[in-house]
């Protein structure tokens, strides 16, 4: 099937905390407008929404328009580094009108370069592939760096390679690399899992364990911890369905939580949970209380987000991400 190549009209819209543009494509069988971020930081997400318009004259039928898929690439250089498929938004669909949405994780580790595009490929009708470019780059951010002090038991966690540990690691993992299509729950702005505003740690820390048996190891910190009292209530932060919802040894009483394809939510070292795996939570629900089970030097909380399986600053999601107003 031969691809072809579109140029879309663009304007550039800003809003905080995310910079927009917005762009749009015309012919006599039908329309494309779209909105995406064409910056971000490492650590944060690019999201493209894009609405297709059907004219009234268009000779496709209503089936064959809605068989419309795409995906969106992320190159550097011209090298692809990654790709996602986009999924409809079926709340926002209406006759000849079809919303898709996607997103691509940014590795906290990649710096500000020349060179970053993005590729939106559609295929029209499930018959015609067409293509287009979106310019995008990434700016620098720096990022903490901490040594933590674990004692002998934390460090019998962490160092912990029993089947029982692999198993629940293979588990996990198993579950944020599902993406489900139909899994949309919520595109609003999502909102912190905690009244408190006092963070211990950061998304994207660079960390050093110091083991108790003098030995160390080296990681990222995958989300943010907030330093709140024992018995805090933890709610979720957006719309969707429990996933998790048990006990692990690294993490204690764990809860995770799909909002919308390949998007979760995770929510460690608890003290108790309301929520058990299949229920449907609301944005605010109470979802359990704060503690320090698993590996935790004290009480906090951390939340987590994770998209298409990599770790994203859960303050990206904060903000309009999905262009709920576009």
């Amino acid at each position: 099937m031969k691809t072809k190549t579109l140029i879309l009209l663009f304007t550039l819209i800003f809003s905080l905390p995310l910079a927009s543009r917005e762009a749009a494509f015309y012919n006599n069988d039908y329309e494309i407008s779209l909105a995406y971020n064409d910056t971000a930081f490492p650590g944060d997400a690019v999201f493209v929404k894009m609405k297709f318009l059907q004219a009234k004259k268009s000779a496709a039928s209503r089936e064959e328009f809605a068989k419309t898929t795409g995906h969106l690439e992320l190159y550097l250089d011209g090298k692809l580094l990654s790709k996602s498929e986009f999924y409809t938004l079926p709340d926002e669909c209406s006759k000849g009108k079809l919303v898709l949405l996607t997103g691509i994780p940014l590795s906290s580790w990649w710096t500000e370069k020349d060179g970053y595009s993005l590729k939106v490929v559609y295929d029209l009708y499930g018959k015609q592939s067409y293509e287009f470019n979106l310019p995008f780059n990434i700016q620098n951010k720096e990022f903490v760096s901490e040594t933590i002090e674990l004692n002998a038991q934390n460090t019998g966690i962490k160092t912990d390679t029993s089947p029982e540990r692999m198993t629940q690691i293979e588990k996990l993992n198993s579950i944020l690399n599902t993406v489900t299509p139909s899994s949309v729950y919520q595109t609003k702005a999502f909102t912190a899992p905690t009244t408190a505003t006092r963070r211990t740690s950061f998304f994207a820390d660079r960390r050093v364990y110091a083991y108790s048996n003098g030995k160390s190891s080296t990681s990222l910190h995958y989300g943010i911890d907030y330093g709140i009292p024992e018995g805090s209530t933890v709610t979720s932060c957006a719309d969707g369905k429990v996933v998790l919802a048990e006990f692990r040894i690294s993490t204690g009483w764990s809860i995770v939580i799909e909002h919308l394809p390949g998007l979760y939510s995770l929510y460690y070292h608890l003290s108790s949970m309301n929520v058990k795996e299949g229920d449907m939570v609301k944005a605010g629900a109470e979802i359990g209380k704060s503690g320090s089970t698993g590996l935790a030097t004290g009480p906090h909380l951390h939340w987590e987000m994770r998209l298409n399986m990599s770790a994203v600053s859960p303050d990206f999601f904060t903000g309009d991400f999905a262009f709920a107003d576009f």
